[in-house]
């Protein structure tokens, strides 16, 4: 496996195309992908993670929605081959032996959630249960659409911060 240092200088040399479609898969937000590929080379991984994190906390709404597209029901996991669906099956393991109740609860949940919210509901999964995950969208039903809209955006933050880390090691 190759050092982080390894890791890093080879994200800076990438030509900015490709290092724009594997930021992709850590948020779906072309302006994202290419503000961060633009700020290359970096000297470390946290000078990446701090110019990421600042341009995940100016998104637009429209931004996040374009995000949240990207990503699947919590409980349904993708079945697909590439980096996004591999991170997003690893993300959610706290389901992989969900209770049949628990995760048709989620279901029910996910469905109540995106006609009350309009989109999906998204939630960093990694390393919670099952029944934290069940609990987490029955919480968040009571939110006011300003709020949610809220934790949507730290949600889908640590989420991408989490998949950009896993990148860049």
């Amino acid at each position: 496996m190759a050092t982080v240092s390894a890791v890093l200088d080879e994200f800076n040399r990438r030509p900015a195309a490709e290092v724009e479609a594997e930021l992709l898969a850590c948020c779906a937000v072309p302006e994202w992908a290419r503000l961060v590929a633009d700020g290359r080379p970096y000297p470390e991984v946290g000078a990446v993670l701090a110019v990421a994190d600042a341009a995940l906390r100016r998104l637009g709404w429209s931004d996040l929605a374009r995000a949240l597209a990207a990503h699947p029901r919590i409980g349904e996991r993708p079945t697909g081959t590439d980096r996004e669906s591999a991170w997003s099956r690893r993300e959610q393991a706290g389901m992989d032996d969900a209770d049949p109740a628990i995760r048709a609860g989620l279901a029910r949940a996910n469905r109540e959630y995106e006609q009350r919210f309009g989109h999906v509901f998204l939630v960093f999964a990694n390393g919670r249960t099952d029944r934290e995950l069940l609990a987490a969208a029955r919480e968040r039903l009571g939110n006011d659409p300003g709020t949610e809209r809220e934790v949507v955006r730290e949600e889908l933050r640590q989420i991408a911060l989490l998949r950009l880390r896993r990148l860049l090691s």
